[in-house]
Formats: structure tokens, C-alpha cells, sequence
């Protein structure tokens, strides 16, 4: 919008004002977002309409704008939340909680449960934070003080806090003036006219006989201007159309001249069809402009687009422009959208960007919003390298930014990723982060990122990032919410500092045609700009559909130019620009009304557009408005999903609500994610010819190679930088024929990965000294990831937690940083009532709720809940006997629990109305296991008596009773574990003698391990990691084997040597792991409990980033030889093509 109609929209302001349109002032002030009035903003939190409260705000402001928004929205919705405790309205405080403050649980989940944790007070102010909050009038005026200098200081208020001084009834004055003049050019002027419409221009009626008179000045009458219902606009809105061979010729010349007459692009959206003008009108109008030269601006906008038109008409004939306008439409169908969920990864933190490598298809490069990069290689499902969040070189950042820095880790705020993309050649990473920062890496090996280049860029968050050619240098382009585009060289010196957006920049895009070089950008309020690389300011300056936040791409082709953005109102916009015009070529309908957030959007196949919203993926025709098709992705998916696809559009990755991604596929996809059955994978990355010296080296490599490091394939010495990056693509094209006789011809060489010593991985003990007389016998980490639990033989329960600091700024589990043991303030205990119970013979069981709001244990005795934040004791149940000897959390009811119980039944206990549903009974022997299923609507029960019993959700009514497979007639008693993979239809079943993997659908087992060979003692305890691709066991001599899920085949071996003191290993009685936990979100970090009660967290070394490598396969046997460790039959490749 130009000054002049920001301008206009004040006085109306001040008309409704006088004319006390009480309502309309208000709105319009939301709509156009020109002026917030606080008083009306205090006046509406004093009477607490909170509603009213956040729709005004929202008209200035959205949530995750900044971190003022954040806190202005926060503070609110806590107030509100806190008033309805006060009130003991428990079910409109549970609402508010869901609907309200859920949002803000991404950036700080601690918090959240703390105020969580508030619902099970009978008084808010029992907890000493609020210990002093007084009545509700008091603690709405002490908020409006904070929430005022939030507002302040927020950027986005800038200049919209102060009403301009204007005259009393300006627009009215403005209308006589013009009427005045207007009468003045009338051909017989009569004296004091008769006014009766502003719709039409005001004449006087010619009289009968000669008029010599002078004009009489027009004053308007009050009631001439009562409620007028529009106005004519002040200017040209309507958008200029150009020659058609000036459009071919020179598209964005065209474009870049019309923007200037043009000063809002809506129009197009409004209203199609322009209004006709005669040929090169717009390049007249912009050589003699009627706007006085006293305007400096339009004087200056003159300039820089007369130089930007004769730079972008390069001497060429039209033959050689890039991108013709007409297009060859080729046959396609459904089938070649990628639809088809091929599996699902677990990131361990939200998902805020992804991007492929644009040439190898399956390498997907993920940020996060805890300040993680990660790079996955999708047909292996393997994690290649994972970098967190850290400070390089804290000397050479602003001071600004080291002071914001240590307040974010004061107050526990991860710094995220808001985008990660590659370069266009694939041997650079660029990251930019929510906080000053940027970061380059160089992609040199499948498994190595490399430390490149570290940029405090901007002041506050680097919005995006993109690689650009300027000049024929590779550069890198950044934007932030400093109002600046920057450009920089890959050695960090700065080439170009792009001014002149009044609002943060949202997005940028970097592009060419011909051999023009230019950025495009958009900003929060909507503008978009063109720049080249000059120093002579934007070419271009117009409204985006929505006015805000958007995002600009090209199709991969570069003939085609779309947006997609959403209004602060949530409204959202999907269109094809016409490049010749600066219009609006296409509006796809579909999109739906008031949005929370900003949708996302990509493009693919020169053909198709894809859009995340209302947790579907929307697909579009680019020739067709209406959608195409839509789909769910099998659930999952947020409200408002980040999606990408890779280059030749076989793969589509979609992020999903529980902080993972899902790899969706078409025909295509899927044979190029199973080309790693023919370790097509380690084939692609050989040079097309080998020399002899250069296999020599490799060879000999083998022979000295690093216990740790078996990555023969990936980084030896013999693929030099510049041979796996300059890779052909093609080589990986995945044809499955060549890739089998390679893999036959050339075997893989291939070393079980031994992890002997300290040295070779990360831990860390809690604590530090042993108590002997209690084991540690369960063990949890929080959902959240930064703590856990343990459970010792005699009943107390133990937390540790970790905190966010500079050297572990995520604050989730880490094995670089020791964890602090947490209490409360009251040094209360979470201990189990064990009175009359004999430890020796107790089992005790724990269960962790899904917020980790509460806690419930047992050890012989009482079931008891502990609430997480004061650790008392809510409630007791399940009096003995008999014991509970298994607890788990129905996992959609936290009030539902299951209990397993010593006589072998199992209780459906409801805690919040203290009563046994259900009892089912189906076991011989005690209950050692439980394990819910949403997917199967199942629970899978495990006993000692080394059955399974599979019962139906719904009505508790057995389904199913099989009993485990022993290869020998010995033990068939000792505890059976049972555990869902992440697909909650495979299913772990965990005894002594073995491990086995079954279809929980049929119950069929599908896979078996059997103890021998380099781990011979029977098997204490097993578990999926988070991402369900690997599973830890731990063995009674100490050992702890790493193992590929799907196959169950040993990839790694962790000795006792490596974690346990040598006091323990030279001791009498042997030490080993009684019980393993998983890290909820990083997969190869894990914990064991120990006998000396003592908990070890062990990682793999930051330099190798995962546990060994999973043996190669021929035939379904490693390295071609048959072994005995593996059983199987061909259950899960009848399971796999069903998937």
C-alpha cells in the first residue's frame, strides 16, 4: 500500500472517530494494521474479553512472529488460564490449556508441563512461583504493565503506537478543497451550488442566460457526507498490461516497469480483467510522471528501473532466450505424484526445514526446531551425521548476539533452524538459525559435514538462505528480521547489503533469465522486491496476495513463477504470477479459510504444486485451478506440514506431528529406495573407472582397518573429495540388475564393529558414587528427553536432569554433559510405601505418563502416583496381595492404566475414579510385559510362563494366545519383554535365550536371534531405539550388542572393557547391565542401569555418529556364508510388500 493510501486509511480513522463508528474505528484499525490503540487494548484486558483481546492483536501480530509476539500472546493466555483456575473451573482451564497454551510447549516444554502441573493443585498458588498472585483485577494491571513494554519494544509496532497529528475533520476538509476546485473548472460556475452526491464530479447545471460571475468557494454540507459506502480510489490500481513481444522478449523488464504504475498486485486478484491501455502506456507514464517533482521516491524509482531495463536487454536474438512461454504438455497421471507412504523417520525434535541434495535423491538434509542438522541417507533409513546446535567461535560473534544468547540459555529457549538448504552443485550445506547465525558446511563424504563458515548475519533471526551465482561465484543469500537482505562470499566477507523493506523479510529468491541475475524478496507485511546485484535499491515494489507472510518459487524448469503465502487473517493464496506483467496469471482455489500459521508449499516435475494444510497434503495441476487430489498421509501429519521433494519428484517428504518425517513415494520411489538390496547405494558412489593403484589403496586400507571406524564404503582413503562429488548422478540411476552383479562381483568387505574402549565412544555416570545396596532395576528417560528416571531395588525413584548452557544448548540427555540429580525445594523422596515387603523377592514395576506430568511405581507393595514437580504422593492403589509386577499408560487415556499383576491377571485401573474396569485373565505365571497398539487396537501381554496374549482394546476380550518359540527344551520361565515398533505392528519379544521380532497383526514371528558367537550369555534386557531401526541388548557377562531391527543382525558390540570401571570388571561379583532405556528422539543414545545403582548414558563418538555399519546382504546371508546367529523365515517379506 503507498503512503498516500496509508494516509487515507488514518483519516478515515479519524472520521469514524468523530462520527462515532465506535466498532468500525476498531476494525479498521485491525485490518489495516496502521495504528494500535492501546487504550481500546486496555480497556478490553481490564474487562477481560480475551477473545477481542487476541483477535485485535492478531490484526498487528501473529504468535511466532518474534519473540515479543510470543511472549505478549503468552503472558495473555496464561492470564486467562490462571483466572479460570482461580475460579475453579477445571473443564474451560483444561480448554484453554489444549487449545491456548499448547503452542508454546514447542519452544519450551518444560514450561508447559509446569503449568500443566498447576491443574493437579487444589490452589495455583501453592506452587511458589505464584505464590503471590493476588485477585484478578490486580493481576490483569501488573500483566498490562509488562504486556506494554513488550509492545513497545516489539519491532512490529514500530510507528504504529502514535496517531498522526491531524487537524479536526481533515477528510472533510479534503473533500471541500477538491469539490472547490472542481467547481472552479466548471464551463458556468454558478454561485453557492447545490451539492448533493460525491459519486460523480460535481458541475454546475448551465443557466439560461451568460454567466460572468466569479466561483463561490464550496464548503460541503455535514449531512452531504453521512455514511458515505465508498470512495474513489486515489489512484491506479489496476495493473498495466504490455506488448506481447516485449513480454517474450524481456518478461521481467516488462514486469519490473508495470510495478511502478502498480502499486498493489491484489488488484489482480480482486479483478481479472485489467482496464484496456493502449500499447507501452506504463513506459509512458513512468518517462513523464504525474506525480510532482517534489517527490523524491518516484524521481528515484524512474531512475533505477531505466537502468534495470537496459541491463535486462541483453543483445541477443529472441531464439536464445532461456524459457519459451509455450510448453509441450506431456502425458502424466496420478500415479506420478508421489502418494504412497513409504515409512516414517523419527527426527526427535520438530521439523522446521528440510531439502534434498540435487543429485543424489535419496540423501535428505533435516533441520530442527532444537537447533539440529541432520543428514539421512532414506534408503538404508540410516542417520548419516547429526550436528547440534554449538557455537563455533563465541569471540567472533556481535556482542549483541552473546548477550542474547546467554538470555536465551538462562530462560531455556532452544535457538532453531529456520532453514537448511544445499548448494546448487551439492558440495555445500547452509544453515540460518532463529538467532543471528548462519552456518556453511562442506559436504565432502556421505557421512562428513564440515565445518565451513560461522556469520552472526543479522540482528535477530535469519529468516532464509539460499545459494546464488552472481558474477559466476558462488554466494550465499540470507534475509532477517533486521529488515536487510545480505550477500556474502564463502569466506564470510560481505558483498551486498539490500535495504529498503519496512518489515521484516520473510523469504528470498534467488534467480536468473538470460543472464540477468536477481533476488526476489518478500517481507511480513507483504511487499515483495526485485534486486539485482547493485547497490541502486529495489526495481520492484508491490503487494503480495494477503499482504504477508509468503514464499516465491520457480519450477525446476525456471518458466514459471508461483507464490504462496497466508494473511494475518489466516486466509491463504496459492498463484502463477505472469512475469510479463507483474500480475496475477492463476488463483488456485482450495485452500482453506483462517489458518493458524503460514502454509508451505513446493514445487515439482515442471507440473504439479503441493501445499501442507489442515493436515493434508494438497496437490494442483499448475494448468488447472481447482485441486487435483488430496491426501492424509495415513495421519499423522500436523495442521500445517513442511514438505519437500526431491529433484526428479519420485520422493516427497512430509513432516509429521510427533517430531519425525514421512518419505512418501510413487513407482519410481520405491525402486530407488530398494536398491539398497543390491547395495546400490555404496555402487553409485564409485567413480565410472578405478584405477589399479587406486583399488590397491583401498584394499590395504582393510587390512589396517580402525576398530571404531569399518566405513570402508564411505570414507576410505581411496574416494578422494573431488571423485565422490563429481560423481555422475546417472551412476545411481538404481538400475537393479547392474547393481546385483556389482554386488556379486565385488563383494563388500565388512568388520563387526568393536567398541573396546572408553575412548571409542561417550558416556556419562550418575552419579558418581555407587550405592551397592541398591540396583538400579527400571529405567525411563522423559518424554521430553531431558531426563531420566530410575527406579532402584528399594523402591525410591531418582531423577536426573539436564539443563540448557553453552555447552549443551539443546538441554535434551547428552553423554558430553553430566546431568544434575533433581529434587524440589522440599527435599521430598519419590519413594515407594515398601512396609512388610521383602526386597529380595519384590519386582518393581514403573510407568511414566506421556507429559511426563506424573510418575507411578511399585515395589511389592501399593501402587503409588508421584507428581513429577513436587514428587508427593497423589494417590495409592492396587493394595497387595497380589503385587503389581507390570505398569503401562493407556496410551490415548492417561487415567487408563494397565497392571500386571503377580497372580497373572491384569487390571484396566481408572485412577481418576479409583476403579479396576476390566480384570483379564489368560496367563499362567506372573505378568513380566505390556504393550499397547493403536494402530491394531491391541494389548500384548508377556508372562513368565513365556506366553503372549493379544486382547482387544475396545472390550477387553482375549484375542489371541501364542507361546514363544524355544529352540531348546530348557528354561522356558524368566521374564518376557515385549515392545511396538514405531509402525505399532512389529513387535520385540525379549527373553533370555533370544530375541524375536513377530507380526503382532497374525502373531507370526518373523525373525529370531539367538545368543552365540561374539554375545554367548543370556539376554537381560532389549529395546527399539526411538526410530525403531536399531534395538540395544544387554547380556549377563556385561556385553551389549547393537542390532539392525529389521534383519536382527549384530552391527555392533560394546565390551564391558568400554563403560565399566576396572574395579568392576576385576571384581568377584559381575557387574552388568540389569536394564536399558532409549532416548525418546535421539536413536543412538542410550542408558543402562547397573547393579552398583548407577546409570550410564553411552553415545557413539561425534565424529562417527552412529553405532557400526549392518553387515551386507546376499541372499539373505552376511557376506554369503551361512551362519547360525540367524534364524528367519519369509514372513517379513511377505510383511514388507504389503507395506
Amino acid at each position: 500500500m503507498s503512503s498516500l493510501s496509508r494516509e487515507l486509511v488514518f483519516l478515515i480513522l479519524q472520521f469514524l472517530e468523530e462520527e462515532k463508528f465506535k466498532e468500525s474505528v476498531h476494525r479498521l484499525e485491525k485490518e489495516s494494521g496502521f495504528f494500535f490503540n492501546m487504550k481500546y487494548f486496555e480497556e478490553k484486558i481490564q474487562a477481560g474479553e480475551w477473545d477481542e483481546v487476541e483477535k485485535y492483536l492478531s490484526g498487528f501480530t501473529k504468535v511466532d512472529d518474534n519473540r515479543y509476539s510470543m511472549k505478549i500472546f503468552f503472558e495473555i493466555r496464561k492470564q486467562k488460564y490462571l483466572e479460570a483456575l482461580d475460579r475453579q473451573d477445571k473443564p474451560k482451564a483444561v480448554e484453554i490449556l489444549v487449545s491456548d497454551l499448547r503452542v508454546f510447549s514447542t519452544f519450551n516444554e518444560e514450561l508447559f508441563k509446569e503449568i500443566t502441573q498447576l491443574l493437579t493443585l487444589g490452589n495455583f498458588r501453592e506452587n511458589e512461583q505464584l505464590s503471590k498472585y493476588g485477585d484478578t483485577k490486580t493481576a490483569r494491571s501488573i500483566m498490562l504493565i509488562e504486556l506494554k513494554k513488550l509492545i513497545e519494544a516489539n519491532p512490529l509496532f514500530r510507528d504504529k503506537l502514535v496517531f498522526p497529528a491531524l487537524k479536526t475533520s481533515r477528510l472533510r476538509t479534503l473533500i471541500n478543497q477538491s469539490l472547490n476546485w472542481q467547481h472552479q473548472l466548471c464551463k458556468n460556475p454558478r454561485p453557492n451550488p447545490d451539492i448533493k452526491t460525491l459519486f460523480t464530479d460535481h458541475t454546475c447545471t448551465p443557466s439560461n442566460g451568460p454567466h460572468t460571475s466569479t466561483p463561490t468557494p464550496v464548503t460541503l454540507p455535514v449531512a452531504a457526507v453521512v455514511k458515505p459506502t465508498a470512495y474513489s480510489s486515489l489512484g491506479a490500481h489496476t495493473p498495466f498490461s504490455v506488448g506481447a513481444a516485449a513480454a517474450n522478449a524481456n518478461a521481467l523488464a516488462g514486469w519490473m516497469v508495470n510495478s511502478s504504475v502498480s502499486s498493489s498486485v491484489q488488484a489482480a486478484v480482486v479483478n481479472a480483467s485489467s482496464m484496456p491501455v493502449p500499447q507501452n502506456q506504463g513506459v509512458a507514464i513512468l518517462k513523464h510522471p504525474r506525480t510532482p517533482p517534489a517527490a523524491p521516491s518516484m524521481v528515484d524509482y524512474q531512475t533505477a528501473d531505466h537502468e534495470f531495463m537496459k541491463r535486462l536487454r541483453p543483445v541477443q536474438s529472441i531464439e536464445e532466450v532461456a524459457y519459451p512461454t509455450s510448453r509441450q504438455q506431456s502425458s502424466w497421471s496420478l500415479d506420478d505424484l508421489p502418494r504412497t507412504v513409504a515409512f516414517t523417520l523419527h527426527q526427535g525434535s520438530t521439523v522446521t526445514s528440510m531439502d534434498f541434495h540435487p543429485s543424489l535423491h535419496t540423501l535428505l538434509l533435516v533441520g530442527s526446531s532444537n537447533g539440529d542438522i541432520t543428514l539421512w541417507e532414506l534408503m538404508s533409513r540410516e542417520r548419516l551425521v547429526s550436528k547440534p546446535f554449538k557455537i563455533w567461535d563465541m569471540t567472533a560473534c556481535s556482542l549483541q548476539f552473546q548477550v542474547i544468547f546467554k538470555a536465551t540459555i538462562t530462560k531455556d529457549k532452544p535457538i532453531s533452524v529456520s532453514r537448511v538448504t544445499w548448494s546448487p552443485d551439492g558440495s555445500f550445506v547452509g544453515v540460518a538459525f532463529t538467532k543471528h547465525l548462519i552456518h556453511l558446511y562442506a559436504y565432502t563424504a556421505p557421512n562428513d559435514l564440515r565445518q565451513h563458515l560461522e556469520v552472526d548475519a543479522h540482528s535477530g533471526a535469519v529468516n532464509d538462505l539460499a545459494f546464488a551465482h552472481p558474477n559466476k561465484q558462488l554466494c550465499v543469500v540470507t534475509c532477517g528480521d533486521d529488515k536487510i537482505i545480505k550477500v556474502w562470499e564463502l569466506t564470510g566477507r560481505k558483498l551486498y547489503n539490500f535495504e529498503g523493506h519496512v518489515a521484516p523479510v520473510y523469504s528470498i529468491c534467488p534467480h536468473y533469465k538470460e543472464n540477468i541475475q536477481f533476488i526476489f524478496s518478500t517481507a511480513t507485511d507483504g511487499k515483495i522486491k526485485a534486486w539485482l546485484y547493485d547497490n541502486l535499491g529495489s526495481r520492484v515494489d508491490y503487494d503480495a496476495p494477503g499482504h504477508s507472510c509468503t514464499t516465491m518459487l520457480y519450477s525446476a524448469d525456471g518458466s514459471r513463477l508461483f507464490s504462496c503465502g497466508t494473511s494475518k487473517e489466516g486466509d491463504s493464496y496459492l498463484v502463477e504470477w505472469n512475469e510479463s506483467e507483474g500480475a496475477i496469471k492463476r488463483a488456485y482455489s482450495g485452500l482453506r479459510k483462517k489458518s493458524a500459521g503460514v502454509v508451505q508449499f513446493d514445487t515439482t516435475q515442471n507440473h504439479f504444486l503441493a501445499v501442507g494444510e489442515d493436515n493434508q497434503i494438497k496437490f494442483w495441476d499448475m494448468d488447472n485451478n481447482n485441486v487435483l487430489t488430496s491426501i492424509d498421509a495415513e495421519g499423522g501429519i500436523p495442521n500445517l506440514p513442511r514438505l519437500r521433494f526431491n529433484k526428479e519428484g519420485n520422493l516427497l517428504a512430509v513432516t509429521t506431528a510427533d517430531n519425525g518425517f514421512k518419505i512418501l513415494v510413487n513407482a519410481a520411489g520405491v525402486k530407488s529406495l530398494k536398491a539398497i538390496e543390491s547395495t546400490a547405494y555404496f555402487e553409485g558412489l564409485r567413480p565410472p573407472v578405478e584405477s589399479t593403484a587406486i583399488k590397491a589403496s583401498g584394499s590395504a586400507s582393510v587390512t589396517n582397518v580402525n576398530a571404531v571406524n569399518c566405513k570402508l564404503e564411505r570414507s576410505s582413503p581411496a574416494r578422494s573429495t573431488p571423485i565422490i562429488l563429481g560423481v555422475d548422478h546417472l551412476s545411481r540411476s538404481f538400475d537393479k540388475q547392474r547393481s546385483v552383479e556389482d554386488a556379486v562381483d565385488k563383494p563388500k568387505p565388512w568388520l563387526l564393529t568393536e567398541i573396546q574402549d572408553p575412548i571409542q565412544c561417550q558416556q556419562v555416570t550418575m552419579p558418581e558414587s555407587t550405592d551397592t545396596s541398591s540396583k538400579v532395576v527400571r529405567l525411563l528417560y522423559t518424554n521430553s528427553g531431558a531426563g531420566i528416571l530410575a527406579l532402584g531395588s528399594n523402591g525410591v525413584q531418582k531423577l536426573w536432569k539436564w539443563g540448557r548452557n553453552e555447552q549443551n544448548p539443546s538441554g535434551k540427555a547428552t553423554a558430553s554433559v553430566a546431568p544434575l540429580h533433581w529434587q524440589p525445594n522440599s527435599g521430598l523422596l519419590m519413594a515407594n510405601d515398601v512396609s512388610g515387603v521383602n526386597l529380595e523377592e519384590a519386582i518393581p514395576c514403573i510407568a511414566l505418563s506421556k507429559n511426563d506430568s506424573y510418575v507411578t511405581s511399585a515395589c511389592g507393595g501399593k501402587v503409588s502416583l508421584f507428581n513429577m514437580m513436587t514428587f508427593k504422593v497423589m494417590t495409592t492403589f492396587m493394595a497387595t496381595p497380589p503385587a503389581s509386577t507390570f505398569l503401562a499408560f493407556h496410551p490415548q487415556d492417561n487415567n487408563i492404566l494397565a497392571i500386571g499383576m503377580e497372580d497373572s491377571t491384569i487390571h484396566i485401573y481408572n485412577v481418576r475414579v479409583d476403579e479396576v474396569k476390566s480384570k483379564l485373565k489368560g496367563h499362567q505365571k506372573r505378568i513380566t510385559g505390556l504393550a499397547f497398539s493403536t494402530n491394531l487396537n491391541i494389548l500384548v501381554s508377556s508372562g513368565a510362563d513365556a506366553q503372549l496374549c493379544v486382547w482387544s482394546i475396545d472390550t477387553w476380550e482375549k484375542r489371541k494366545s501364542v507361546a514363544i518359540h524355544m529352540v531348546s527344551a530348557k528354561a522356558t520361565v524368566g521374564e518376557t519383554r515385549v515392545q511396538f515398533h514405531s509402525d505399532q505392528i512389529r513387535l520385540l519379544v525379549v527373553h533370555e535365550t533370544q530375541l524375536a521380532i513377530y507380526d503382532a497383526s497374525k502373531m507370526d514371528r518373523i525373525r529370531q536371534w539367538l545368543p552365540q558367537d561374539a554375545l554367548p550369555a543370556p539376554i537381560s534386557h532389549a529395546a527399539y531405539s526411538c526410530n525403531s531401526q536399531l534395538i540395544y541388548a544387554a547380556f549377563y557377562d556385561g556385553n551389549i550388542g547393537v542390532f539392525d531391527a529389521d534383519s536382527l543382525r549384530l552391527r555392533c558390540r560394546i565390551a564391558p572393557s568400554a563403560y565399566l570401571p576396572q574395579a568392576d570388571l576385576n571384581g568377584s561379583q559381575a557387574m552388568y547391565p540389569l536394564v536399558v532405556a532409549v532416548h525418546p528422539q535421539e536413536p543412538t543414545q542410550f542408558a543402562v542401569g547397573l547393579g552398583d545403582g548407577s546409570v550410564k548414558v553411552i553415545e557413539p563418538k561425534e565424529s562417527e555418529g552412529k553405532w557400526g555399519s549392518s553387515p551386507p546382504v546376499d541372499n539373505g546371508i552376511p557376506n554369503g556364508r551361512t551362519s547360525s546367529s540367524t534364524t528367519s523365515n519369509h514372513a517379513l517379506d511377505q510383511m514388507q510388500r504389503r507395506e
